[in-house]
């Protein structure tokens, strides 16, 4: 056997999957007592609600949920469950939960060119179609992608409470999650962008690189504000099961 032969019969390992889900906010727009991911929609917390849709897509291994230190939910009976990992490693900012917890998958035997899809706590109306959709996207993409929503409104600049400027919306989206990248690209790209990026491809897109823009859904919405909980509330109330 020659040496191209060799390196060519050389084991590569498939990249596993894994999702990472920042859950150390503290909810301050949404106008609740506590944590606005802890709060009850039709019938249970609402990261609980988000757990599930991930549980429900075979081709991801592990969901680790990153919370703060002193954050003793998943100690409670209601959210003790063995199939996700909890980190004890939130930080200050979304940018530093998301970093500090990458780092958690490698200690869990993740590595560099796994993949990772980082979703919000708090889009709890999230399916598995979407995630598999964003899957079946991105797993032969170089770069990675977004689930993303083209903008249906019009678009405006202000200054104080007045308009400035009325923006062209033909090539904007709006971000939703998952956001999916390598975790190595990923850990590269924060630490160079700091704590002041508010999604996972804006990290990347700093490197020069761009990412997937995948089809998502008006669904799809991050409850913030104290109405988002009755509207959530009505679309899980009339999902099947």
């Amino acid at each position: 056997m020659n040496e191209l032969t060799d390196i060519s019969l050389t084991p590569v390992s498939v990249p596993r999957c894994w999702a990472l889900i920042p859950c150390a906010g503290t909810g301050s727009r949404a106008g609740v007592a506590g944590p606005k991911q802890y709060q009850p929609i039709a019938g249970m917390p609402m990261v609980l609600h988000t757990l599930a849709a991930f549980a429900c897509v075979g081709r991801i291994d592990q969901t680790l949920v990153v919370v703060s230190p002193d954050d003793r939910f998943f100690q409670t009976p209601e959210a003790l469950n063995a199939s996700f990992i909890i980190a004890y490693c939130g930080g200050s900012t979304r940018a530093s939960s998301v970093f500090n917890g990458l780092n958690a998958l490698l200690t869990e035997g993740a590595v560099a060119h796994d993949w990772v899809l980082v979703h919000d706590a708090a889009r709890c109306l999230i399916t598995p179609a979407q995630i598999n959709q964003l899957l079946d996207a991105c797993l032969d993409d170089e770069v990675g992608g977004l689930l993303a929503l083209p903008l249906a409104d019009t678009l405006k600049a202000a200054e104080g409470d007045r308009v400035s400027a009325t923006l062209a919306r033909a090539d904007k989206w709006l971000a939703q999650t998952p956001q999916m990248f390598r975790i190595g690209s990923l850990l590269d790209a924060l630490e160079l962008a700091g704590d002041a990026v508010t999604d996972e491809s804006s990290a990347i897109e700093a490197l020069g690189l761009s990412p997937k823009l995948v089809l998502g859904s008006a669904q799809n919405f991050k409850v913030t504000y104290p109405q988002d909980f009755e509207l959530a509330q009505a679309v899980l109330e009339r999902r099947p099961g």
